[in-house]
């Protein structure tokens, strides 16, 4: 194995993180089964409020008294557009219709959220915190640092590698193409950094002191296996976790990942605003030839917001953001604790 030193900092027993997906599906309950079995939890918190944050850890260790990461949304919140939502807006109430929604409204812009949620992950200093779309300030990484907390940053290129080297991250998680849910690119245009994960690990170890935990089409120990060969001090799973009893996500959700058959998965921008890796669906293919309306990140994933929430309690998978890797067809649906065992098997061979 590469870099047990790695594993030795995070405390934990396995090199198997459960990936952090924001928006709903890392649970506490999930979070607290993956580090109970000697991985590491992960809570997507990009989407939660100061006192969310603050609670929801509150209930994280109250399940567990292992390792667990918090991760935020570093960059890419625009606090300003001149963009006409109308085509969108128009777009949008023809599906609102359907669902029996009132009418879409405009978003409002909204101030960066992530000082205020750092300050909250900062007083509740977790043991491990995590970044992406972007590098928070070098102010905020050494507040981190003198809690004591392993910092970790997002990468999906050699070039994002190195800048979070020089901002003097723990370790950095290497995203390939093949990973779902939002791409964490910060410089240079998505297009250009879809690099898949293999290579990615293999470049960021050849050229760079700093560890690298493998992300982005993993679902099995093989597969964690082959990026520890590769240079992976360890790997995350986020897919592999999603079709969990213990996951957040929709049930109409869990469906879609365990059915599907092969990859059909896309990159698209059309419920958030930001590029991300998910499920092809009817609203991805509304939006086809007219990405030029879809609102920058977040006034889309705003705006989108109640029809995927109405979506998912009816169970209509066509309007929701089905995130998913590429290896989508390999889903299994176990608690999270037998998963991490399985993992763990398959990954000693």
């Amino acid at each position: 194995m590469n870099n047990p030193e790695l594993l030795a900092r995070l405390n934990i027993e396995l090199p198997i993180i459960q990936g952090p997906m924001a928006g709903g599906p890392s649970t506490p309950e999930l979070i607290a089964a993956v580090s109970n079995s000697g991985g590491l939890g992960s809570l997507g918190a990009g989407y939660l409020t100061p006192g969310q944050i603050t609670e929801t850890i509150r209930q994280i260790r109250t399940l567990t008294s292992k390792p667990f990461q918090v991760n935020l949304f570093a960059g890419g919140h625009v606090t300003s557009s001149d963009q006409d939502p109308t085509p969108m807006l128009e777009l949008l109430a023809e599906i609102h219709a359907i669902l029996e929604l009132p009418p879409p409204v405009a978003p409002p812009v909204s101030p960066n959220p992530f000082p205020a949620q750092l300050e909250a992950v900062l007083d509740a200093a977790p043991p491990i915190f995590s970044f992406t779309f972007g590098i928070p300030d070098s102010d905020a990484m050494a507040r981190l640092r003198s809690r004591g907390i392993l910092v970790i940053g997002t990468a999906t290129t050699l070039d994002e590698a190195r800048a979070l080297t020089e901002a003097g991250v723990g370790a950095i998680i290497a995203q390939g193409t093949e990973a779902g849910a939002h791409r964490g690119t910060f410089l240079g245009s998505f297009e250009a950094s879809l690099v898949p994960t293999m290579e990615l690990v293999a470049a960021i170890h050849a050229n760079l002191p700093t560890p690298v935990i493998a992300a982005g089409g993993l679902m099995d120990g093989v597969d964690i296996r082959v990026a520890l060969r590769q240079g992976a001090s360890a790997a995350a799973l986020g897919t592999a976790f999603l079709a969990s009893p213990e996951s957040g996500a929709p049930e109409a959700h869990k469906r879609a990942l365990l059915s599907a058959v092969g990859d059909t998965t896309v990159l698209t921008r059309a419920f958030s605003g930001r590029m991300a890796r998910g499920l092809a669906n009817e609203f991805i293919a509304k939006l086809a030839g007219r990405e030029e309306i879809i609102l920058p990140f977040p006034l889309q994933n705003t705006l989108t917001r109640a029809m995927r929430a109405v979506a998912a309690k009816r169970g209509h998978s066509g309007f929701l953001s089905l995130w998913a890797g590429t290896g989508v067809n390999r889903s299994r649906s176990m608690p999270a604790a037998a998963l991490v065992e399985t993992l763990a098997a398959e990954l000693a061979g």
